[in-house]
């Protein structure tokens, strides 16, 4: 997929007084590729300046969603507005953003200082301002030095840079990034993600961030959209979604894999009795199923916690790796179901363990897992 770096906007200089981004808009928003629904009426409304990303499993929308806001996919329904202005009917160059993709989408025969300037020179901006800005971004993302070599010669890390370079030096409204780190080792995705905010934070612009990978979105957005089947599910701020979501699939997504169902037995003052796979336990939170009713429990591996002997949950252990401080494994309930958990000294296939989940950090669901 190629980039479109070109804008007909006339932008302020990197390192000049934050222009800021633009207020976007989604109303309504639908793609349909057939009989299939990618988006079934997005609405969302992003502020200025604000650090968004588009988090779910692949299939869920998000990269279409972006697709869309860039103009490389039409609409089937709804709108796109720009501070306040339709947009959804202009060409991709037309709206002016910055985009970075998986791919980096250089040209590998023009140095980085031609690479980070095309979308200048699509502008006509002239060059003595072109050159100027093209160094402060260079500066930016810290590769002044390499300005003159051509894409090859830089690592992954480094091309992703200068993606970024040039999707900023337009000075856009919004920049749209589309799993911009998936390519990059872990060591170099970490290091990514502080330079991507530092860069937002800098230069100000609105910024939608897709991904699938959940630390990423916890890092470095202001909100969290998550998507599933061609729909918002839930928006808020990463801590927010982090210890509340407000669905299961949601939770699923957050990392709370192991789901249990049950029943409440009693519930009051904030507690709740829970009976699930012939075992019995307190949480300390309040649900909204009264007594009999049943539900579903939703936990992270590091809140359910294994132990040799005593009340819990009984299970079989599958398998278990070490993860430096602790073992996490997963293991059967008598009823077959999986559940991941953590152990502070090993366990073995086949053992049998006892787990207890954390009263205060599991979630409760009204209703049995779908």
């Amino acid at each position: 997929m190629n980039a479109h770096p070109a804008s007909v906007t006339q932008s302020a200089p990197l390192g000049s007084p934050k222009a800021g981004g633009g207020r976007l808009e989604l109303l309504g928003l639908r793609r349909s590729f057939g009989s299939y629904n990618a988006l079934a009426g997005i609405d969302l409304s992003v502020e200025k300046g604000e650090f968004i990303a588009l988090l779910g499993p692949s299939g869920c929308g998000k990269s279409t969603a972006l697709n869309c806001i860039a103009g490389l996919l039409p609409l089937t329904g709804g709108e796109i507005r720009l501070d306040g202005r339709r947009i959804d009917e202009l060409q991709p160059e037309e709206r002016g953003f910055g985009m970075v993709f998986q791919s980096y989408a250089l040209f590998p025969h023009m140095t980085i200082r031609k690479n980070v300037g095309f979308g200048l020179a699509m502008q006509g901006v002239p060059r003595a301002e072109a050159e100027e800005r093209v160094e402060r971004a260079l500066d930016l993302v810290r590769l002044r030095e390499q300005g003159d070599k051509l894409p090859g010669q830089l690592s992954g890390g480094q091309q992703q840079r200068v993606a970024i370079a040039r999707a900023i030096v337009i000075r856009p409204p919004l920049v749209l990034m589309d799993e911009p780190l998936s390519n990059l080792d872990a060591k170099l995705r970490l290091e990514m993600r502080a330079e991507i905010r530092a860069i937002h934070d800098a230069i100000g612009s609105t910024t939608i961030y897709v991904t699938h990978d959940q630390d990423e979105a916890l890092s470095l957005a202001d909100r969290i959209v998550v998507m599933s089947q061609g729909v918002i599910r839930q928006v808020g701020r990463p801590e927010d979604l982090y210890e509340r979501p407000n669905h299961l699939d949601v939770a699923d997504f957050m990392g709370f894999r192991t789901k249990i169902e049950g029943r409440v037995v009693e519930s009051g003052g904030g507690r709740t009795l829970i009976e699930a796979d012939g075992g019995r336990f307190w949480l300390e939170r309040a649900g909204e199923a009264g007594p009999g009713a049943p539900i579903t429990l939703s936990i992270r591996p590091e809140d359910l916690v294994a132990a040799r002997d005593g009340e819990g949950l009984k299970a079989s252990v599958r398998s278990s790796e070490y993860r430096g401080r602790a073992y996490f494994g997963v293991a059967s309930l008598a009823g077959g179901a999986p559940v991941y958990f953590r152990s502070d000294a090993p366990v073995s296939s086949g053992e049998t363990i006892v787990l207890n989940p954390d009263p205060q950090r599991t979630l409760i669901f009204s209703g049995a897992a779908r």
